[in-house]
């Protein structure tokens, strides 16, 4: 087990989907004051887990007051004992909660596909715990990885902004050991910026999305990869009818 790196956040998530001139423009416009943090770009990888039935994506596309994730993820493609961290994300109103506890692949994978004991025991690990037995099936359903620059704003640091691009996901092979390859989510030249703040969005930022006509968007990475993967099932169903 590694070191129990506990992680609780509590904070509102924007998303806005961009695109190249936008991306442009707002990078420009920012200068100096949102900056990248010392990681630069990295490829984080996540395995989502759902029931057979697609029970939490479902009911998440409902767009309702509370929705829960589960999932496990790495920076970069990890070896057996390399770092990976469960994440548990729910969302009430609006404002996202999001426990995290790292472990290493080989325990986090006997603890979720496995149900072993982890070496410690936790807050987080018990949500887990309870989040495991209420939807009991629970098991791999979707790998998405995506390349990242995550920034912050030099005045208000609690202030975030990323940019993910290359967005790509896969519904066989879920393992964060198989590589980051995958079927694209969005059109070329398109980013999905997220600005995440414990608070309200300060004024001079409301002022330059709405100059370069950024609008927010609901957006799940997660929903767009089952959508279309749903959309392909359908489309190949309907193939092997006509034939």
């Amino acid at each position: 087990m590694m070191g129990s790196n506990q992680m609780t956040f509590e904070r509102y998530e924007k998303k806005y989907l961009l695109d190249e001139i936008q991306y442009k423009e707002f990078i420009k416009r920012t200068g100096g004051r949102i900056v990248p943090d010392e990681y630069g770009t990295t490829t984080i990888c996540n395995i989502y887990f759902d029931t057979p039935d697609a029970r939490l994506i479902r009911a998440s596309l409902e767009k309702p007051v509370y929705k829960e994730k589960l999932r496990l993820r790495s920076y970069g493609t990890p070896g057996k004992d390399g770092p990976v961290f469960l994440e548990l994300k729910k969302k009430y109103k609006g404002i996202v909660y999001k426990r995290r506890e790292s472990m290493v692949l080989s325990e986090a994978e006997g603890y979720l596909l496995r149900h072993e004991a982890p070496g410690v025991e936790t807050q987080v690990l018990r949500e887990i715990d309870w989040f495991l037995k209420y939807y009991r099936d629970i098991r791999p359903a979707m790998y998405i990885a995506y390349d990242r620059i995550a920034a912050y704003d030099t005045q208000k640091p609690e202030l975030r902004v990323t940019f993910d691009w290359n967005i790509r996901f896969r519904n066989q092979e879920l393992d964060l050991k198989k590589g980051t390859w995958g079927q694209q989510i969005l059109e070329e030249g398109q980013q999905l910026m997220e600005i995440k703040i414990p608070g309200a969005m300060p004024v001079w930022l409301c002022e330059l999305l709405d100059q370069l006509c950024i609008y927010p968007v609901s957006f799940s990475k997660y929903g767009k990869a089952y959508r279309m993967q749903q959309a392909e099932e359908r489309k190949d169903k309907g193939g092997k009818y006509c034939a």
